[in-house]
């Protein structure tokens, strides 16, 4: 389980001190699938770093499977992350000069694995997203959708329980879109808490939760009754 407490993030740059998060509590349970909207500036990508232990909160608490994040020294929550957590991007982040292979493997070689589990692991998740004939091309070789899936297939490397996901079909078109969150629903169906960030109303309808920000606090939550997948 994913658990908020009374979590609240300011920065204080220049000039006077902003609250992007404000007071937020939240649990997500195993296997649950959250969609979080909101305006521009609501807070919903601090939100989802600050769950996944990449940015500490100002106050408040957040554990994982009853573990603090923040009271854990800095390598033993990078390696809980690991672990535990896959990450989905927007812009992708994936290593220009790497093959799509070599950029999946990267999460296995920082887990010390054989290099020919990387490979075969890597080889077999690609194919897994219809990306098995694109193993050697670099990113500037494929599709924007194609290098989404590259990015899908790195975040499942590792196997993690939980996903979390910023945007992740913010730049693609509607029927790649489509097929990110139909693969997201899949990967939720095998047991996966998904948590994602949207600014799309019809993504977000494909989640069992809704969870709305605004000015940094949770405005409402709603049940979903997820659509029929169509990808």
């Amino acid at each position: 389980m994913l658990k908020m407490e009374s979590v609240t993030k300011t920065y204080n740059h220049r000039g006077p001190a902003v609250t992007v998060l404000s007071d937020v509590t939240l649990e997500i349970h195993r296997g649950d699938f959250v969609s979080i909207v909101g305006p521009s500036g609501s807070g919903k990508s601090t939100l989802l770093l600050a769950l996944g232990g990449m940015l500490s909160p100002s106050s408040g608490r957040v554990e994982l499977d009853g573990d603090s994040l923040y009271d854990l020294a800095p390598d033993r929550r990078a390696s809980l992350r690991g672990e535990k957590i896959g990450f989905v991007f927007q812009t992708f982040n994936l290593v220009p000069y790497l093959s799509a292979l070599e950029n999946v493997q990267v999460p296995l070689f920082l887990a010390g694995q054989a290099e020919q589990h990387q490979k075969q692991r890597a080889a077999h998740l690609l194919g897994r997203l219809g990306l098995g004939d694109r193993l050697e091309h670099k990113p500037s070789e494929l599709s924007v959708g194609q290098q989404q899936r590259v990015a899908l297939a790195r975040m499942l490397a590792n196997d993690p329980g939980m996903i979390l996901a910023d945007e992740p079909t913010g730049s693609l078109d509607p029927d790649t879109s489509a097929q990110v969150i139909a693969f997201l629903e899949e990967m939720n169906q095998e047991g996966r808490t998904v948590v994602m960030v949207t600014h799309d109303p019809k993504v977000a309808q494909r989640a069992k939760r809704v969870l709305r920000l605004d000015d940094g606090k949770i405005s409402y939550e709603r049940q979903n009754k997820p659509l029929v997948s169509v990808a």
